[in-house]
């Protein structure tokens, strides 16, 4: 009797767990990986100028771009790429984290080491996360990087962040 009393309740707490981990309707923005890095980011185009705040991610790229910024602020001329991204040439390369996987809106990502590109929507392929724009749905980001090319200013901005 007592070896069904402990198999019904691993049961019932294998079906419990199993329950709590299942989908929900509400998406929880993905910040695995994300950093106490923080760092401004100044966009203009036809439509004006908008500034965004981003959370750097948690590896060696985000962090080789990080120091950079902190000699001086980068101005990146931007295009659209594939009706999901806005793409730009970095003035070095940075060093490479790439793995696969699939962008969401926000998510600025490294690729072939000197290219930045802030994604509006989704795309698979081998990359290295730099970070993630903070606080904007995907609505208000394709409004704010509009259709045509953009000047995207990447800097700190006066956020700290140090090494503890």
């Amino acid at each position: 009797m007592k070896k069904y009393f402990i198999l019904l309740t691993c049961l019932i707490l294998f079906a419990t767990s199993a329950c709590a981990n299942g989908n929900s309707s509400s998406k929880v923005p993905d910040t695995r990986g994300l950093s106490d890095m923080k760092i401004k980011i100044e966009i203009t185009n036809d439509s004006g100028s908008h500034t965004l705040t981003a959370t750097l991610a948690d590896n060696s790229s985000a962090l080789a771009f990080y120091e950079l910024l902190q000699k001086g602020s980068i101005t990146v001329a931007m295009h659209d790429y594939g009706s999901f991204e806005k793409v730009g040439s970095l003035p070095t390369s940075l060093p490479r984290n790439d793995t696969q996987i699939t962008t969401e809106s926000g998510d600025i990502i490294l690729y072939q080491g000197n290219q930045i590109t802030i994604y509006y929507d989704t795309n698979s392929w081998s990359f290295t996360r730099l970070g993630k724009v903070d606080g904007v749905t995907q609505t208000e980001l394709k409004k704010i990087l509009g259709k045509g090319d953009v000047t995207a200013v990447f800097e700190t901005g006066g956020l700290k962040w140090q090494l503890q």
